[in-house]
């Protein structure tokens, strides 16, 4: 590797670390200033505009960064994945919805049984006649 690639490599790390402090700085200030919104209702709504603020610069900061910007990406995608979901229609939800109930309720029922069974077959051995 050459010197001048090394050297960049290292700038490039200081301005992510410079960075993410840079967020976390905001997101400390949105932190204190949310811990003092009681004290003086006067300027509440000042208040809560100005930590919006600060954490849409932290958001846009965040975006800034090389982790920022892949999830970005990653968000991107997702979105796009899920566009090309075939969603069921209401009346499959419904169906679907109706078997899972009544399975349930099915295998209840056949639990139920079973543990009444074994606790007779028990009790029957142990001769507890409940």
């Amino acid at each position: 590797m050459k010197l001048h690639t090394i050297l960049f490599q290292k700038k490039k790390n200081r301005l992510e670390t410079c960075k993410w402090l840079g967020i976390a700085g905001l997101l400390v200030l949105a932190t204190a200033i949310a811990g003092t919104i009681g004290y003086d209702e006067k300027i509440l709504p000042f208040r809560i505009l100005f930590i919006i603020i600060l954490i849409i610069a932290a958001a846009s900061l965040a975006l800034l960064t090389t982790l920022g910007a892949s999830v970005l990406t990653f968000l991107q995608q997702s979105y796009t994945e899920m566009r090309k979901i075939i969603w069921p229609t209401r009346q499959e939800t419904l169906q679907t919805t109706l078997i899972v109930t009544l399975v349930t309720a099915l295998m209840s029922l056949i639990l139920w049984g079973l543990d009444g069974a074994i606790v007779r077959l028990v009790s029957l051995i142990t001769e507890l006649r409940f």
